[in-house]
């Protein structure tokens, strides 16, 4: 990383203290984030953004008053918005394609480890979609639950030859991605650095003619089903 740039600014919005606290205290731990406020519900978001214009916000979707998924939706009408985040404890097919549908660029879930949330701020501030493991299975679930035999036969043949255009190492570094694993766990799992993979990832956009990681997960998944 540039050490001349500047640190990506977050604000964290959840109606729980202890919540917010926690949180806090794992992404002022890292030297490349900052978090410049923290909200207790949807209307105070809006207002706190406007102060402070973060690159990053943290969402619960949940929260009396005004939830994450209204808030969302009002933040990404405005000029220059944040990319967002959104966290929660609840495991719903409804709640993750809400966030996706309002602009959120990720979805993880609270019991995520400290590392992975970590990593999903970093990438969402970047411009990448990213879901926690469960998240994407619901996701890609929602996207293939309704298909005819005939559409998934389709699907699956479609997805295969794709999937026969990639190397050995991008092939693994796919299959991590639907795995729901960030680039650092990938980078961890393959052995090879956190920019091999990008380079990896890069190549899947080309190659399987997708625009952000939960359709590369997708091609894996109709490869399989």
């Amino acid at each position: 990383m540039d050490s001349a740039r500047e640190p990506t600014r977050v604000v964290i919005v959840d109606d729980d203290q202890l919540v917010r606290m926690a949180l806090r205290l794992v992404v002022d731990g890292e030297p490349d984030l900052t978090v410049v406020a923290e909200a207790a519900d949807g209307e105070s978001a809006l207002t706190v953004v406007d102060q402070h214009r973060p690159d990053v916000v943290l969402m619960d979707v949940r929260m009396p008053g005004r939830d994450g998924l209204s808030a969302t939706r009002e933040l990404l009408t405005r000029p220059s918005p944040p990319k967002v985040l959104m966290l929660t404890t609840f495991d719903s097919d409804e709640l993750v394609l809400g966030a996706l549908e309002a602009g959120a660029l990720g979805f993880v879930f609270k019991d995520t480890p400290p590392p992975r949330i970590v990593d999903a701020v970093r990438m969402v501030a970047e411009g990448n979609p990213v879901l926690s493991p469960a998240a994407t299975a619901r996701v890609i679930a929602a996207a293939t639950g309704s298909r005819t035999t005939g559409t998934r036969r389709s699907s699956r043949e479609s997805a295969r030859a794709k999937l026969s255009t990639l190397t050995e190492r991008e092939l693994d570094t796919a299959r991590a991605i639907a795995d729901g694993l960030g680039n650092p766990e990938i980078a961890e799992r393959l052995n090879i650095s956190v920019a091999t993979v990008k380079a990896y990832t890069g190549n899947l956009f080309t190659k399987l003619a997708v625009e952000n990681r939960v359709q590369i997960a997708l091609v894996v998944r109709d490869a399989e089903d």
